[in-house]
This record gives C-alpha cells, structure tokens and sequence, in this order.
C-alpha cells in the first residue's frame, strides 16, 4: 500500500494557509491489489482548522466545527468572540481515477503559550465512504471537529493533525 502523510497544523487564530509536498511517497511503491501507482500523491493545505474566538467560563467547553459547511457551534460555558471559524481544506493530487483512503487521528493535543492543553476529538471529513481521485487526479476535501477547552484556560492553542492519505 502507498502511503503519504502530512502534518496539518491547527492554528486557530488565522495563521496563513500552508501548501507541502508529500516526501514519503515513494514513486515504485505498490499501490493496492499488485498495481503501481504512476503518480505519487501530494496533499496540499489550503485552509488550516480554525476554531475562532471564544471566551471559557468556569464550566469549560467545547467548540464544534462541521466539516461540510464550516458551522460552528458552541456547548457549555463558553462565549462567542466572533472572529472566522473555518473547516479544513486539503487536496490531493495523484493518479486520476485511484481510490484513496484518508486516516485522521481520534484526538490531538494542542498547547498554549503558557503550557495549558486543549484537546481536539471527534475529526470528521466530507468524503464520502470510498473516495476517489477525479478524472484530473484531484481530490478535495473538508474536515473538522470538536475542541474541548477546560474550566478557565484561556490561550492561544496550536498543534499538528497527522491526515495520512494512502493508495488502495
């Protein structure tokens, strides 16, 4: 199986959009049931994972991004701040037509500039259950997820979503 990963930093308070070349993809690696994969991937960051502005209160909470439509709603003791929420974006490019799989990790720990942690769960893309690359080799999706910040830390929190993209 061909594999290719990326760190995807979650910045949340509007860092500039990334754009990197997969350098673990090897051109000769076999790509599923015996056929090699012509082209390698590569995954570009169009949008980082942003949630916003928002203020905890003594009860903590969490802020949820929808990966479709970019919505954010808010669950416990928080405050809207305002500032732009935004989804994910990342495309892969590869072989046109080849089905890909798209592994996101079950949590990611974030920290502040003061040492506090948050915590991101609950990662979710909008492809569909067996994607594929276009007839151009593209393929583009969103993700999001849920940001649980405990009672009163406040902060800048930042960190890096591992999204592996492999061959099937």
């Amino acid at each position: 199986m061909k594999r290719c990963l990326f760190l995807l930093a979650a910045l949340f308070f509007g860092a500039p959009p990334a754009a990197a070349q997969c350098l673990l993809c090897a051109q000769d690696a076999a790509a599923g049931q015996g056929r090699k994969a012509e082209t390698p991937l590569r995954i570009d960051v169009e949008t980082r994972l942003d949630m916003g502005r928002i203020a905890v209160g003594a009860m903590g909470g969490e802020v949820e991004i929808d990966p479709a439509s970019g919505a954010r709603r808010l669950r416990g003791d928080l405050v809207d701040l305002g500032g732009f929420a935004l989804s994910g974006t990342v495309t892969v490019r590869g072989e046109p037509g080849a089905e890909v799989r798209v592994i996101l990790p079950a949590s990611v720990d974030l920290t502040s500039g003061h040492g506090r942690t948050a915590r991101v769960t609950g990662l979710v893309t909008d492809l569909s259950a067996a994607p594929r690359l276009g007839a151009d080799g593209r393929l583009q999706f969103r993700f999001g997820g849920r940001l649980q910040v405990a009672a009163l830390d406040d902060g800048d929190y930042r960190g890096r979503i591992p999204v592996t993209v492999e061959y099937q």
